[in-house]
């Protein structure tokens, strides 16, 4: 492509975001709700069938919100759906507002982290099993309950899981069937299994920035229709 064509149409998708000077207000400043803290988190799609899309993180300066970083971002195998209809198993990315209860990793926490942060031991699993009581849960270690074959070993995936950041998604009251274990962590090979997933660099850096005092959220969405970011 082209580098006038390139520049087209980075200029059009940043202008479709609110990005641009003179584009209007901040994408933040758009949403219906942004979790009520000065700290937010965006993770946008082009559309639901997407699995690629870009990550962004805001603080709230002065009453305005002020884009602190920025980074491509992957999504499910199988796109984004809306997180109340999603099914597990489906490979989706869920939509919506969502709390950020802890942070984990099988690396030590970068310089600065300022979440809680649980270190990830040989025995450190999340458990996905719909029959057990520890369902959408840290067990370390696994409980009898809570099969292995329908779980995570955590271990098991130093790449993606080196720095990782809970999404507060179906976890207050797990609903059994909607899925469990979704995350922003670093990729992987290819899109996730259901988790938006950063370079390991831009992960670090959202943990060196993210302050557990500033109520920080993340909001997933698409930049229009249904599950139009906006919308949350």
């Amino acid at each position: 492509m082209r580098p006038v064509v390139a520049l087209a149409l980075a200029s059009a998708s940043l202008l479709a975001l609110g990005a641009l000077p003179g584009a209007g207000p901040e994408l933040p400043e758009r949403l219906a709700d942004t979790g009520g803290g000065s700290q937010l988190i965006t993770a946008v799609a082009d559309s639901t069938d997407a699995t690629a899309g870009t990550l962004d993180w805001w603080d709230l300066r002065d009453g305005h919100w002020t884009r602190t970083g920025s980074a491509p971002a992957r999504f499910g195998a199988n796109g984004l759906v809306e997180g109340t209809a999603r099914k597990q198993g489906t490979d989706t990315t869920p939509t919506g507002l969502y709390d950020l209860p802890f942070a984990f990793g099988v690396e030590a926490p970068p310089a600065g982290t300022r979440f809680a942060y649980r270190p990830v031991g040989p025995e450190s699993w999340w458990c996905e099993d719909n029959a057990s009581r520890s369902y959408n849960r840290w067990t370390d270690p696994r409980p009898a309950d809570c099969r292995a074959a329908e779980s995570e070993q955590l271990a098991a995936f130093p790449t993606q899981y080196a720095h990782a950041l809970v999404v507060g998604f179906n976890y207050d009251r797990p609903v059994r069937g909607r899925g469990a274990g979704i995350f922003l962590h670093v990729n992987g090979r290819a899109a996730t299994a259901g988790c938006v997933s950063v370079p390991a660099d831009a992960m670090r850096r959202v943990l060196q920035w993210a302050d557990p005092a500033r109520a920080p959220h993340i909001a997933i969405g698409t930049t229009g229709g249904p599950t139009a970011i906006t919308r949350y």
